[in-house]
């Protein structure tokens, strides 16, 4: 069997890594722009902030980003580089309001012999833009040319010329120009020298910096004045100082050093590395620096005319750590992060009580990097949230992601109070509402639209001094109104009193609940009165006295008769159930005790698919659902939580179809799908009231009232991952586990610490899945390290455990590990522990622990049972009970002496390996896929994941995604193969034959390239099951470095292979590629970072789902073009791709 894999980005990657300010989309207007790894936004600068304005995906890794005018020119064209060495120039054509590519090109392929730069590839672009300079490789310098008459013309692919050169870091800093000579401003970031064979040869071991001019058109690199100066062993990198100054800045760990031919000046700066620059000013006086622990400072070269007299440094505040700066203007500054959510800040003259001069004005979440992740589905009600270990150093957190429906507001209106509201028609056969009838305590108001005018009006017949508990339409033209003191039925035409009914003397109506043809009311003393509606007239046809007080009542019609019901609903006091009674005579049907103390707040009576159901709202957030009969009978019960405030219940329509409104402190609309409830949350927190409220200014509309403030808003019809919780941790979380049964999460950390003798602290912390707050910690030892967790259950045992697996760093072995990794051989750690932990009363208490002979670097639940992959080994431990009762963990078999496991198949990975443990039949063997040369992608891999029992899906370090398959091998089952055949030496030469051929039963099933670094993988969905024609489609989703989070389906292969040409179509028709950039070169699998040659040169059995999605964007006319080459129709295209967006966004 194979895999064929659909996959696309649910999130995409937040990781700022360059930004860059100037005129972009015209003369007059200030532009952003933020590359995010394979897309890049553009924002217009204005005095209330950061307006978004174009975001652009592109089919490569953003490598450099640099804005530039060429002579002549009213505004910046962008240049961008991707890390396949690929690049273009684009111009925004204001006019036509669309992205031009002026040019585009490659710059040299792989160079075996040349070796990369370690910090990535770094760009500059000359002050008169002849020249563009590229660092590619170390002692390397790529220079691509631009056109002599200074215009770009978009047929032209720029030519390049490269130089070596003897020096291994260098740097060109606007000195006085000659003639001929073109100057870079700067080139490539200053780093630490690095001992290699090929540059030993010249080299000191000092950190040297020097002046390069490149000749132009001469194609030459002329070595101005080089110079070795007292430079920091820290030093990082180069900041150009551009004319009239001149010069260049070097950033060290300890001192800042400025240098121009005729001058230097060096100010001490503390030990501080330095992550990212910014200039302030047009004439390079005054820059912002920002290091690793986030703190922001302000560097000012002090000079007299063009004379540099000093240099000043001054401590402004703290940011998110900065991977790249930019000064917008007025004192406003972004700073873009890696490690942490982006910012938009504020410069003060003057410092705040904190002695800080940033104000933060504006955040952007980055979810990156992605170190690890749990998916948490509540109660398996299809309402799943990701919850990631995002982050690094002091901006580390958790963020819980959430599917939510997007509230789009359409108007608004303070009013403080709001008890309940309903929508009212003029006219039984009016498709618009006309009224809104909003409730306060003591009054009720009723409101009308104008036009798009929201205008306060009156209903005659209405009792408006007083508070309304219900209102509805009716039948015959006419409106129900519902107070303490009676039930009134007004014309809707004429709004005059048509009939009034009142309680018994001395008793008032509590709650009441009404449709078209029925009212029902409860009053004091438990009595329940049943009303029919007529033309004109109020009939009361039943009334009983239960024996407790009504807390709440429905009768929304659920049967074929859309206007009247044959069911009602009651929630009772003091016995705290829920009952259903027959209609008209009030007749119990069926009681149900809700059990706890807390009563029912709301109840609804609805349809979802077919099925009638009954929702029962308590006081405490929670929601009882149970599926009524034929009869009335409830059936099905389940609980689920949707807040911790009391929920208010009410139906809408969105797309022909029924849907809930659960209004609460965290507002949630249910749903039904392949007959299950769903459960989504709503953008908007403290929702008190809502109804439907379809108007000709806004139709489709709800009318919500929250935190005083009536809101007429309209519902996405496609819910997006949006809503980001953060929870900051003060420390750095690196794996975390969700453990469904005690409703807790446990996350591995550190913590840096202000002691010398201890620098980091390593805990184990347990967190509540609702709040995640701590609520118990276990410190590790001294030099342990946390590496894997996980929560299983053991054969012949109930409880729920979390193991963790750990490592000790010694310092002995510290020193040996540095010693051999000089020579390629890494030292393993020689002592681990696994730990075994029980939640008991909110605590984590130690239950068993098990000392191991190295690193306990993953561990998996298999059969009962607990596999480890400690250092290079596999060893399955069988949890015991002891004579006295306590349990331990006992090492069953490991890789020296076969495994023997049963009834399952798992795959496993640690280093360059991934491990297939399977049972055929009578006996048991591991073949192992090594990832090497001989196989099709030879790179490292990240994760794996096991698919089903042949198939595993793989993430490597070239950002590649791939998939193995597992093909039986029959072997005598009088023989146990060993797991390394360098460890079978005692084993017979047949046998290792057999264990070869074992070894060889893993082949290459499928590749593709993500242009994401894939940290984790874990099974589940972020929509609740996707179903095809063959059944449910499996979904595993991952989380990237870069703050991306992608869904990985497994599809039929019907689907594929129309999928495949639906794609290929989208790639002649339509390319999105702004850059002109190949997409199947773009999907190729990559090794050291370039495209791998195999067959057909592009993706194997993974499609590109973000590329086929992009069809629902297009115009008709694009997708009847497209429907053309596939044959099928533009309206069943819609269909199918809108399906496959419902692996990530739906409603």
């Amino acid at each position: 069997m194979r895999a064929w894999n659909y996959v696309v980005m649910a999130h995409k990657p937040t990781k700022v890594s360059h930004s860059c300010v100037g005129n972009f989309t015209g003369p007059q207007k200030l532009n952003l722009i933020v590359a995010k790894n394979t897309h890049f936004e553009i924002s217009f600068i204005t005095h209330e902030g950061l307006e978004p304005f174009l975001d652009v995906p592109i089919f490569g890794r953003i490598a450099a980003l640099e804005l530039f005018r060429p002579r002549g020119e009213t505004q910046d064209f962008l240049f961008v580089s991707t890390e396949l060495y690929e690049f273009f120039v684009l111009q925004w054509d204001a006019e036509k309001s669309v992205l031009l590519r002026r040019g585009k090109g490659t710059a040299s392929g792989y160079i075996s012999s040349l070796r990369f730069v370690n910090s990535g590839m770094s760009s500059i672009i000359d002050p008169d833009c002849r020249l563009i300079g590229l660092n590619l490789y170390n002692r390397f310098l790529e220079v691509i040319r631009l056109d002599d008459e200074r215009q770009l013309r978009a047929d032209r692919r720029y030519d390049a010329f490269h130089i070596r050169y003897s020096s291994l870091l260098f740097s060109n800093s606007g000195v006085e120009r000659s003639a001929g000579k073109v100057c870079l401003e700067d080139v490539i970031s200053l780093g630490g020298v690095e001992i290699n064979s090929e540059d030993i040869e010249g080299i000191t071991g000092e950190y040297t910096c020097g002046i390069l001019s490149a000749t132009y058109p001469e194609e030459r690199i002329v070595e101005e004045a080089w110079f070795q100066n007292d430079l920091d062993n820290g030093a990082n990198f180069l900041i150009p100082v551009p004319p009239p100054l001149c010069g260049v800045i070097i950033v060290g760990e300890e001192t800042i050093v400025y240098y121009s031919a005729n001058t230097s000046k060096t100010i001490p700066i503390g030990h501080s590395i330095t992550e990212a620059y910014g200039r302030v000013d047009a004439d390079g006086s005054r820059y912002l620096l920002s290091d690793r622990a986030g703190l922001l400072r302000l560097l000012v070269i002090t000079h007299e005319k063009e004379k540099v007299t000093g240099l000043e440094i001054q401590l402004l505040g703290e940011t998110s750590i900065a991977s790249t700066i930019s000064y917008l203007d007025n004192a406003i500054v972004f700073i873009g992060s890696s490690s942490g959510d982006s910012q938009l800040i504020k410069l003060n003259p003057q410092p705040d009580a904190k002695g800080s001069f940033v104000e933060v004005l504006d955040t952007y979440v980055n979810l990156g990097p992605i170190i690890d992740f749990c998916v948490v589905d509540h109660g398996r009600q299809g309402q799943c949230q990701v919850v990631t270990c995002s982050g690094a150093d002091k901006d580390s957190s958790l963020r819980i992601v959430q599917n939510e429906i997007g509230i789009n507001e359409q108007a608004s209106v303070e009013l403080q109070g709001i008890k309940a509201m309903w929508s009212l028609r003029s006219s039984t056969d009016d498709s618009f509402d006309t009224f809104l009838v909003v409730s306060f305590i003591s009054e009720t108001r009723i409101f009308a639209m104008n036009l798009e005018e929201l205008e306060e009006t009156e209903i005659d017949g209405f009792n408006s001094q007083v508070q309304t508990l219900f209102c509805h339409d009716a039948v015959y033209n006419q409106l129900v109104q519902v107070t303490s003191s009676s039930v009134r039925l007004v014309s809707s035409i004429s709004r005059e009193l048509q009939d009034e009914w009142n309680p018994l003397s001395g008793y008032s109506i509590n709650v009441a609940t009404a449709n078209a043809t029925q009212v029902l009311v409860a009053t004091g003393g438990g009595h329940l009165v049943y009303l029919e509606i007529d033309d004109g007239k109020l009939t009361q046809v039943k009334h009983e006295q239960l024996e407790y007080e009504i807390s709440c009542l429905d009768i929304n019609p659920i049967g074929e008769n859309s206007n009247s019901s044959q069911l009602a609903a009651v929630g009772m006091w003091t016995d705290i159930s829920v009952r259903i009674f027959s209609l008209p005579h009030l007749n119990l049907i069926a009681k149900e005790q809700l059990e706890g103390e807390i009563i029912s707040r709301s109840v609804l009576l609805c349809t979802f698919e077919g099925i009638s159901y009954l929702l029962c709202a308590l006081g405490d957030g929670h929601l009882l659902n149970f599926q009524l009969n034929i009869n009335g009978e409830f059936t099905d019960r389940k609980k689920v939580s949707l807040g911790t405030q009391p929920i208010r219940l009410g139906t809408f329509s969105s797309k022909n179809s029924t849907r809930v409104f659960a209004a609460s402190d965290r507002a949630t609309v249910i749903y039904s799908r392949n007959k299950k409830l769903l459960y989504t949350n709503v953008n908007l927190e403290g929702v008190g009231h809502i109804c439907p409220f379809n108007t000709a200014a806004f139709p489709d509309s709800l009318a919500i009232a929250k935190q005083g403030e009536l809101t007429i808003g309209t519902i996405d019809h496609f819910r997006k991952l949006h809503n980001i919780r953060t929870i900051p941790l003060g420390e750095h979380a690196h794996r975390i586990c969700h453990q469904e049964q005690s409703h807790t999460c446990a996350i591995l950390s550190l913590k840096n610490q202000s002691s010398a003798d201890e620098s980091e602290m390593h805990f184990i912390r347990l967190l509540g899945d609702q709040t995640f707050e701590f609520i118990s910690t276990y410190a590790l030892d001294t030099s342990e390290r946390g590496c894997s967790i996980l929560s299983c259950s053991f054969s012949d045992d109930t409880d729920t455990y979390y193991c963790v697996g750990t490592r000790y760093d010694l310092s002995k072995e510290d020193t040996a590990r540095k010693v051999l990794a000089c020579c390629g051989r890494p030292l393993l750690p020689s002592r681990g522990r696994i730990m075994v932990f029980v939640v008991e009363d909110g605590k984590l208490q130690l239950i068993a622990e098990k000392e191991t002979k190295g690193a306990v670097y993953s561990l998996n639940a298999f059969s009962g049972k607990l596999l480890a992959y400690v250092n290079e080994n596999i060893e399955l431990y069988k949890w015991m009970l002891r004579e006295d009762g306590t349990r331990e963990l006992l090492l069953e078999c490991d890789d020296n002496n076969g495994l023997w496991i049963y009834r399952h198949k798992k795959c496993v990975y640690g280093g360059d390996k991934i491990v297939f443990v399977a049972d055929t039949d009578d006996f048991i063997f591991r073949p192992v896929f090594f990832r090497d040369k001989e196989q099709a992608i030879g790179n490292q891999i990240s994760d794996v994941e096991i698919l089903d029992d042949a198939i595993c899906l793989g993430a490597d370090m070239e950002c590649n995604l791939f998939t193995v398959r597992h093909r039986s091998v029959k072997v005598d089952a009088r023989y146990r193969l060993a797991f390394d055949i360098h460890r079978s030496a005692e084993l017979e030469q047949s046998h290792i034959k057999k264990s070869i051929k074992a070894e060889r039963s893993i082949e290459m099933d499928g590749e593709y390239h993500l242009g994401e670094f894939v940290n984790r993988f874990r099974h589940g969905s972020l929509m609740g099951s996707l179903d095809s024609d063959v059944g449910q489609i499996p979904t595993v989703i991952f989380g990237t470095s870069h703050g991306a989070i992608g869904v990985v389906a497994s599809i039929p292969h019907e689907q594929y292979i129309f999928l495949k040409k639906l794609q290929s179509s989208l790639v002649k028709v339509k390319s999105p590629d702004v850059g002109g950039l190949c997409h199947q070169n773009w999907r190729t699998g990559k090794i050291n970072g370039r495209i791998q040659v195999l067959g057909n040169h592009t993706a194997i059995n993974f499609l590109d789902g973000d590329l086929i999605e992009l069809f629902l964007d297009l115009s008709r006319g694009e997708m009847e073009e497209i429907s053309k080459e596939v044959n099928v129709s533009v309206e069943e295209l819609s269909k199918r791709v809108e399906e496959l967006t419902r692996l990530h966004c739906e409603f």
